[in-house]
C-alpha cells in the first residue's frame, strides 16, 4: 500500500467514484474543490492502483473539512481506508476539522475524536417562484462583501474556496441579493450528474432565502433543486416541506475541536456542499 497526495487528474477520478456512489457531484466541482486547498487531497494505491480516497481541506488558519471519504468495496476492511484517514488528518495540523458523515460512520468518527453537534438534511423539490427587488447576478466585486457575509454564517473564512466556487460557468451560477447598496444575501447554483444544487444559501430571513434559491436555479434553466440546510434552520425546514419539497437524506454534522461559534442571527439556509462545508 502507498499513500500520497492527489494530482488534479487525480480528483477528477475520486469524483466519478462519488458520483457512481450516488454522492451526485456537480458537474464543474473539480477545479473549484482544487483551488480550496490543492495540497489536501490524499490517496491509497495498492499495486499502482487507486482504492481510496479522502481531502482534509484547510479552509484557514483554524478549521479544515473533511470528506470525499471513499474506498473501493474490494478493499474495505483491510485498514487500508483507515491508515489513509489517519495520514490526511495530520494535514489540518492543530486545526478544528468538520465533517458531514452518514449516521452508520458516526460511531467510527467518534473514535478518532469526532463529536456530532448537530444534522444537515437534503431537501429536494421544485423551487416557489419567489421574486424580490434587488437579486442581480453577482460581479467580481462583490466577492469582499460575499467573504464576509459566509464568515458571519459559518463561523470561519475560506477565501480560496470562494474564489473559486463564485467563478461563473456554464453550469454554475451565483446570485445576490442587494438593498440600499449593501448585499445582504447570495446564492450559488450548480448542475450535477442529476438534477441542480443550491449552494451556499446565506440570506436574512427565509422569503430571501427562496427568492435566491430561485432565481439562481433560473440562472440555470432549472426548476427541480437539491438544498442541503443545516438543523438550526428547523423552520426553513419545516418551510421547504410545506412547499412540497422531499427530505432524502441526512448526515450528522462532527467535530475534532471546538466548533465554530454560531452567529447570533442564522443567515445560512443551504450549506456549500457536503464535501467541503
Amino acid at each position: 500500500m502507498k499513500l500520497r497526495r492527489a494530482t488534479p487528474r487525480d480528483l477528477g477520478q475520486v469524483l466519478q467514484w462519488a458520483a457512481a456512489e450516488g454522492w451526485n457531484p456537480g458537474l464543474d466541482d473539480a477545479s473549484a474543490f482544487w483551488g480550496a486547498d490543492g495540497d489536501g487531497f490524499f490517496l491509497a494505491e495498492v499495486e499502482d492502483q487507486i482504492v481510496a480516497a479522502i481531502s482534509v481541506v484547510n479552509h484557514d488558519a483554524d478549521f479544515a473539512f473533511l470528506g470525499l471519504y471513499l474506498c473501493l468495496p474490494a478493499f474495505r476492511g483491510r485498514g487500508i481506508g483507515y491508515a489513509l484517514w489517519t495520514e490526511a488528518l495530520k494535514h489540518a495540523g492543530t486545526r478544528t476539522v468538520g465533517l458531514d458523515g452518514v449516521a452508520a460512520q458516526e460511531a467510527n468518527y467518534a473514535k478518532s475524536g469526532f463529536v456530532k453537534t448537530g444534522s444537515t438534511a437534503r431537501f429536494e423539490g421544485g423551487v416557489p417562484v419567489v421574486v424580490l427587488p434587488g437579486l442581480r447576478p453577482m460581479m467580481p466585486q462583490d466577492i469582499t462583501a460575499i467573504a464576509t457575509l459566509d464568515r458571519l454564517a459559518n463561523g470561519y473564512m475560506r477565501p480560496c474556496f470562494l474564489s473559486g466556487w463564485l467563478l461563473g460557468t456554464e453550469t454554475q451560477q451565483s446570485v445576490v441579493c442587494e438593498k440600499d447598496d449593501e448585499i445582504t444575501g447570495f446564492a450559488t447554483a450548480r448542475l450535477c450528474h442529476q438534477g441542480c444544487k443550491i449552494g451556499p444559501v446565506i440570506a436574512p430571513d427565509q422569503q430571501t432565502a427562496l427568492a435566491l434559491m430561485h432565481s439562481a436555479a433560473q440562472a440555470l434553466g432549472a426548476s427541480d433543486v437539491i438544498v442541503d440546510v443545516p438543523d438550526l434552520q428547523q423552520d426553513f425546514r419545516q418551510t421547504l416541506i410545506a412547499q412540497g419539497f422531499e427530505l432524502t437524506f441526512e448526515t450528522a454534522r462532527m467535530y475534532r475541536g471546538r466548533p465554530p461559534n454560531p452567529p447570533a442571527v442564522q443567515t445560512l439556509y443551504g450549506i456549500a456542499t457536503m464535501e467541503l462545508g
